[in-house]
């Protein structure tokens, strides 16, 4: 099982999909090292050469923020939101979703599954 980043990639998924395994690698990235390396994205993990793995290893964690970096500097953007107080920091704190999405059906676990409506969660009458 290769080792890169701190994080063991699957053996048996295409080297690609294997890579986005990692925090703060997606697709797109995945993509464009192993293009840069000229890496074959349709080989297996387990069938990479210990040298390519070494050389993917070097290659992602020089160039891409991944894993602990990127956690970290995420955590910080979040804390500054809160610390001053605006809008999505307020959302954060309270748990509740910051990009615009719905919150009366959606996120009802995050607001204590509250059910306001009428016949929401009404067992059904019975039929005589």
């Amino acid at each position: 099982m290769p080792r890169i980043a701190g994080i063991n990639i699957p053996n048996e998924k295409r080297i690609v999909i294997a890579l986005t395994y990692i925090y703060g690698v997606g697709p797109i990235t995945a993509e464009k090292v192993l293009k840069s390396l000229n890496i074959s994205p349709d080989i297996r993990a387990k069938d990479l050469p210990e040298e390519q793995v070494n050389i993917l290893r070097s290659k992602i964690e020089k160039e891409c923020k991944v894993e602990g970096n990127l956690r970290r500097e995420v955590l910080s953007h979040i804390k500054r939101l809160k610390e001053i107080r605006s809008y999505r920091g307020v959302r954060h704190y309270r748990g509740l979703p910051c990009r615009g999405q719905k919150t009366k059906t959606n996120s009802r676990t995050v607001r204590g599954n509250v059910r306001k409506t009428l016949g929401s969660g009404r067992t059904k009458a019975q039929k005589t």
